[in-house]
């Protein structure tokens, strides 16, 4: 059994629907607002972040990029990563490291402006630009999309709910996908597959 280290509107959500989709053994271990940084949870992340998960031979991943990676070779009849080798696996890798250094990063910047600056009044500043560089990263996004539904075109892979999840952390996802048509068709479908219908309540109780 994989265990979740979970909270909600974190890194925890794209690791947890790729758990739904491929029918793994899983569990939730609920983490309270402000408790990641208590000194139990930093013994399992020593950084703080969530999600952390327990692999069934009781060995730690953290990493959320990772961790969808991880699911996916464990379940290959899943189809969730491309052939080794093939163009559309590179494609995967290169868009999902591109969300994390790009996006993930950005928001990081946002939402948490004061670890990036030893002067308080630098905080906005920083703020404003991460919201800049979050426009051009997912305007980037929004030109690699094609015919769709997904960024592989027709096939499902991991790099799709990784990147709702990331859409779900902007300040206004609506404002957002009214932008960018491609980007608002890929999360439209995302969202309606059945393994993400099942949690998304637990992330996004209002909707």
């Amino acid at each position: 059994m994989y265990q979740l280290y979970w909270a909600q509107e974190t890194g925890a959500l794209a690791p947890q629907i790729l758990l739904e989709e491929v029918g793994a053994d899983y569990q939730r271990v609920i983490i309270e607002a402000g408790k990641e940084m208590e000194a139990d949870y930093l013994a399992i992340n020593p950084r703080g972040q969530i999600p952390a998960m327990v692999l069934p031979d009781g060995s730690l991943m953290t990493e959320s990029a990772a961790m969808v990676l991880h699911i996916a070779d464990n379940y290959p009849e899943s189809k969730l990563l491309p052939e080794p080798g093939s163009t559309q696996r590179a494609q995967v890798y290169r868009w999902l490291f591109y969300a994390v250094a790009n996006l993930y990063e950005t928001d990081l910047r946002l939402y948490y402006s004061e670890r990036f600056t030893t002067s308080p009044d630098c905080a906005d500043s920083i703020k404003q630009q991460a919201r800049k560089d979050m426009d051009k990263a997912f305007e980037l996004i929004e030109q690699q999309l094609g015919d769709g539904p997904y960024l592989l075109g027709e096939t499902y892979s991991v790099v799709d709910p990784y990147l709702l999840m990331l859409v779900y952390w902007h300040e206004s996802p609506s404002e957002l996908l009214a932008r960018h048509a491609k980007l608002k068709r890929l999360c439209e479908t995302v969202l309606q597959r059945p393994a993400v219908q099942r949690i998304w309540s637990q992330h996004y109780p209002a909707g």
